[in-house]
């Protein structure tokens, strides 16, 4: 019996062992073989890792040097091949590690201005997707406080084409970043631990990572970027700051400002709005970024924007109640949208935006992905990935998404449940008479107000920005 344990728990640990590093194992397999080259139409960065060792870690970097030369091969545009600079390399991600092209973090020897972007030493490359030349773009559009920018260049590791990435600006705290201040790491004096703070709502288990109960249905998993070591009293303070936060946004009383003490509003409705322009389920559930300056009238600001997918669907109510293939959890979203100033701040958001200033984006995506289209068919190439998948359609598929979900949410915008809002004239003058139920949903238009209850069923419903109930 005692030798049966024994191996059973045996096995337990080899099994634990493995799953704690599939995600290193799975790049130890061999690269897919392709026969595509650098299409000479974008800047094309060269990496050569120490004793070429390949890169199978996501957590320990590789020696490395790198240099970047223009789309011609004609001339060295950083560095070149007979005076490479230095870096590092190591992977990143979750389930894109798993893929067989693999996106990478790299970090430079000095800060360094990559292609106009301004100095740092610390930068992504990312698999190219329409979904991030729209969404960073829209970021821009929204007025974020601070969003990525990217330059699409061709990769070549080791001597080895792998294809097309976008070159991204990573988020951390840097005065051409996340600029606020940034508090040290194992800080004890209470006067510096409130600000100078860069979390991620997460969905991964990762380290330095905080989890508290949210609600009675799911909890809060944190992670905190920068501070990184936290001491006993910022790991307090941290715990404390976002219990405050669920128990205020939580709260049964959606009159109360008390969740306004600790958010920007106005930054927290600008990232709503993005995500449901985008359609990104995930905009609420991880890679949901927080930061925090010093000071003693600060507060959370909502952003920066990364890792936004669209979706692609017909949408048919906001993003973070419409059904997807795999579980996700929307933080706070649900209640901050019976806020009534949360509705108010959308509102403002939007009438800032649209239709105007949104319509940008669609000469953005043109301009970006179009000129894109040899470099794309090369990787597809590459990887073996369907060529079908052109720059154009990827422009016009990414094109038709965003007209369809500005369309539809232009005509469903919020309204809380206290609104004192006159949902018609305030808003669009011009329309027939719009009917909301208790969440905030438009659930029909009517010429006139008399013909709207005549046509709804028992209930409450906002007319004209007045609750009025139907018997």
């Amino acid at each position: 019996m005692i030798g049966i344990m024994i191996r059973t728990v045996a096995y337990m640990v080899m099994a634990l062992a493995f799953v704690a590093c599939t995600d290193d194992l799975s790049a130890n397999e061999q690269p897919i073989e392709g026969t595509a080259a650098v299409s000479g139409s974008l800047p094309v960065l060269h990496i050569e890792t120490e004793n070429r060792e390949p890169v199978v870690s996501k957590t320990e970097y590789l020696d490395a040097s790198y240099w970047i030369e223009s789309a011609d091969g004609k001339g060295g545009l950083i560095g070149s091949e007979d005076e490479p600079l230095p870096m590092q390399i190591r992977g990143r991600g979750h389930s894109s590690w798993l893929s067989p092209k693999k996106p990478y973090k790299i970090k430079l020897g000095n800060k360094t201005e990559l292609l106009g972007m301004p100095k740092n030493k610390h930068w992504a490359l990312l698999k190219p997707t329409e979904n991030t030349v729209a969404g960073l773009q829209l970021g821009r559009i929204m007025g974020m406080a601070w969003t990525p920018d990217f330059r699409p260049v061709e990769v070549v590791l080791n001597g080895d084409y792998i294809g097309l990435y976008f070159l991204t600006e990573t988020i951390r705290i840097d005065e051409n970043r996340v600029n606020i201040y940034e508090q040290k790491d194992q800080e004890t004096d209470p006067a510096l631990i409130e600000g100078g703070w860069l979390v991620e709502v997460d969905n991964y288990r990762d380290e330095c990572q905080i989890t508290i109960p949210e609600n009675s249905r799911w909890n809060l998993t944190l992670r905190y970027h920068s501070p990184e070591d936290l001491s006993d009293a910022q790991l307090q303070w941290l715990t404390r700051e976002f219990k405050s936060i669920n128990a205020a946004v939580y709260s049964p009383d959606k009159t109360s400002t008390d969740w306004e003490e600790h958010f920007d509003v106005e930054s927290m409705a600008r990232f709503f709005v993005l995500q449901e322009v985008m359609d990104n389920p995930d905009g609420f559930h991880g890679s949901f970024y927080l930061h925090k300056d010093k000071g003693p009238d600060t507060k959370w600001i909502a952003g920066p924007i990364w890792d936004l997918v669209c979706y692609n669907r017909e949408k048919t109510d906001y993003t973070f109640r419409m059904k997807v293939h795999y579980g996700f959890t929307p933080h706070w979203i649900g209640e901050l949208i019976q806020y009534d100033s949360f509705c108010e701040a959308v509102e403002k958001v939007w009438r800032e935006v649209y239709p105007n200033r949104l319509s940008e984006v669609f000469g953005y995506i043109d301009e970006t992905v179009l000129p894109l289209a040899q470099a794309w068919a090369n990787d597809c190439a590459r990887w073996n990935e369907d060529p079908s998948q052109t720059a154009r359609l990827r422009a016009d598929r990414i094109k038709k998404a965003l007209r369809r979900n500005i369309d539809w949410f232009d005509r469903h915008l919020p309204v809380s449940p206290q609104s004192s809002l006159d949902v018609v004239s305030a808003r669009r003058p011009d329309v027939a008479t719009k009917v909301f139920n208790l969440q905030g949903i438009c659930i029909g238009e009517y010429a006139d107000e008399a013909e709207a209850v005549s046509g709804l069923g028992k209930g409450i419903y906002i007319i004209n920005g007045k609750k009025t109930v139907v018997k």
